[in-house]
């Protein structure tokens, strides 16, 4: 597929991932302050979706254990929507007594990812998500779904195409509003990714459809770009690259908000953020990890 202006979005909306799926594969654990502080940065730059927190036992996931307080504490804006994970009935029900303003049920499209992270069949997991589902809906809660190991698994190799949109499809019939597909050790490539696409928008919306991409292996932004041709708007991605790949020992995760933006940017596409003060968020939160900033852009513009 030749790149053309005229198939891509107008504007794309980013679901800023950081404060979750960031932190949470980050080594050193953050105040509640601090991730407040980092919340409500966000909040100012222009982003309208920011995942603030994961109700998930602490035993597995330390770095989440106070999103509760986090919840209570964040300065709220009108324009943006404060979302978190929440795997069950107890972590919906922590959630909503918080303040989540939508929750995210998070599936495999890979059976031994499944089996190996949450103990379970896929189909199992799926069971499980039908009382979440259920109960947000009774609260009028927006429910999202995720599917994790969309272009490979680190356990199984090769996740079939078929699968992935099973699972999908299984979620928006369901209730999710929108699943987020998840290359989860990044190891996606553009013609893959479009070959997956196409398959899953033969049953499901692209208005439904979100893309989550790591940059492990330095692919994201051309992932991106090969969804953007297929009409995909909705795209994943965390301030200064936060998080780690836990498959795949010290290679980055998350692609950099700062790095998809700036692309957007310069291909004339909206997304209604204020890349300096992002740049600017993200190199602040880099400081309080102490690690290295993994969004090139957010190096870039800081140097400059």
């Amino acid at each position: 597929m030749s790149l053309s202006s005229s198939v891509l979005p107008k504007k794309v909306q980013i679901v800023e991932v950081g404060p979750r799926d960031g932190l949470q594969n980050e080594k050193l654990s953050l105040s509640v302050e601090t991730k407040v502080a980092l919340i409500d940065d966000l909040s100012s730059t222009g982003l309208t979706r920011i995942e603030a927190g994961s109700f998930v036992s602490p035993k597995w996931v330390p770095q989440m254990a106070n999103s509760d307080s986090v919840l209570a504490q964040i300065t709220r804006r009108e324009n943006v929507r404060y979302s978190a994970l929440t795997p069950n009935m107890k972590g919906f029900e922590l959630a909503l007594a918080a303040g989540a303003q939508e929750v995210a049920v998070f599936g495999a499209a890979s059976e031994a990812f499944s089996q190996k992270n949450i103990n379970c069949s896929i189909k199992e997991s799926l069971a499980r998500f039908e009382t979440v589902i259920a109960a947000a809906h009774q609260n009028k809660l927006p429910v999202r779904g995720y599917v994790s190991c969309v272009l490979g698994c680190p356990y199984q190799g090769n996740v079939a195409i078929e699968d992935v949109v099973e699972v999908s499809k299984r979620l928006i019939d369901m209730g999710c509003y929108e699943v987020s597909l998840g290359d989860t050790i990044g190891v996606g490539t553009p013609l893959k990714t479009q070959t997956l696409l196409q398959a899953c928008l033969q049953e499901i919306s692209h208005e439904q459809l979100a893309v989550h991409f790591h940059d492990t292996y330095g692919q994201a932004l051309a992932n991106i770009l090969s969804a953007l041709e297929l009409g995909i708007h909705i795209v994943d991605s965390s301030v200064a690259g936060l998080g780690g790949c836990p498959y795949a020992k010290g290679a980055s995760g998350n692609v950099a908000s700062e790095d998809v933006i700036y692309m957007l940017h310069n291909m004339g596409i909206e997304t209604g953020v204020n890349l300096e003060k992002l740049v600017q968020v993200g190199r602040a939160i880099s400081e309080q990890l102490q690690r290295t900033n993994n969004s090139k852009v957010g190096l870039a513009m800081s140097a400059a």
